[in-house]
């Protein structure tokens, strides 16, 4: 680690990424240059790794580890790899009992469940998501093995409206964040992007007072409150109001990379 570096750990759609899927110039040319200044830039995001990789690439850094599926899943830098990263650290848990209650609720949802080798199964109608190394199945063989990642889109509700229904379900033994549309990302009991980035910390012999953290989504919350113990937490522009109420600062929203002030400003 260098002495006077920072690691930054970012958020992947709506800080990096617009919602097309697109990269500023801009925002690249900031991390290659916060990078070249001797911190230390990696990712902290809900995505698999399948569809992570080529944002480190995009991006032109070269972290140590990246914080996928929302903190179940900690890639590590292994050059004998294929993408240059090995699978480090897995959580799992049984998906069956969560699944049969949120279908219980909902009547159009679709699912989508992640197993630890990055190999998915999903339902009918998961249309909108990328589907490599994935196959469609029948409900019930969601059920049958351990996975990292459950995720749930439910095109009959709003954001609102889904957060209710997702209120009613009394969901347990698992941790959820729900996304920027109606959809719902689960992943193990106490597992979030904050348990998995305290392990790089720790891996890393990092002082809390030298981790930065962007960020605008549900999923972040957690994350907003274990880097701004110490250090700085903050909200894209565009983030819900209780994810902005988590952050210790604001920069400006993605249509106006503002990923870019946070990432020059270190």
């Amino acid at each position: 680690m260098s002495e006077s570096g920072l690691l930054v750990a970012l958020d992947v759609d709506g800080t990096i990424l617009h919602e097309d899927g697109t990269m500023s110039d801009a925002v690249v040319e900031a991390a290659r240059a916060a990078s070249d200044r001797g911190h230390h830039l990696m990712l902290a995001t809900g995505r698999s790794w399948e569809t992570t990789h080529q944002i480190i690439d995009q991006l032109g850094i070269d972290p140590a580890y990246v914080v996928c599926a929302n903190g179940a899943l900690v890639m590590r830098r292994d050059p004998t790899e294929p993408t240059g990263y090995n699978r480090h650290l897995i959580e799992t848990f049984d998906p069956s009992e969560v699944l049969r209650t949120i279908r219980s609720h909902l009547d159009d949802g679709r699912y989508m469940v992640e197993y630890p080798s990055g190999y998915r199964r999903y339902t009918e109608g998961m249309s909108d998501w990328n589907l490599e190394n994935a196959e469609e199945v029948e409900f019930e063989h969601l059920l049958s093995e351990p996975v990292t990642r459950v995720v749930v889109v439910s095109p009959e509700h709003d954001e609102l409206d889904f957060l209710s229904v997702v209120e009613k379900m009394g969901l347990h033994q698992v941790t959820y964040a729900i996304g920027w549309t109606a959809w719902l990302d689960i992943a193990p009991l106490g597992v979030n992007k904050s348990t998995a980035l305290e392990r790089v910390r720790q891996w890393l012999d990092m002082p809390e007072e030298r981790i930065v953290a962007v960020g605008d989504g549900r999923n972040d919350i957690e994350m907003f409150q274990w880097a701004g113990r110490s250090g700085r937490a903050v909200a894209m522009g565009q983030a819900p109001d209780e994810v902005k109420a988590a952050a210790t600062e604001v920069t400006g929203g993605i249509d106006d990379d503002g990923l870019v002030a946070v990432l020059t400003s270190l």
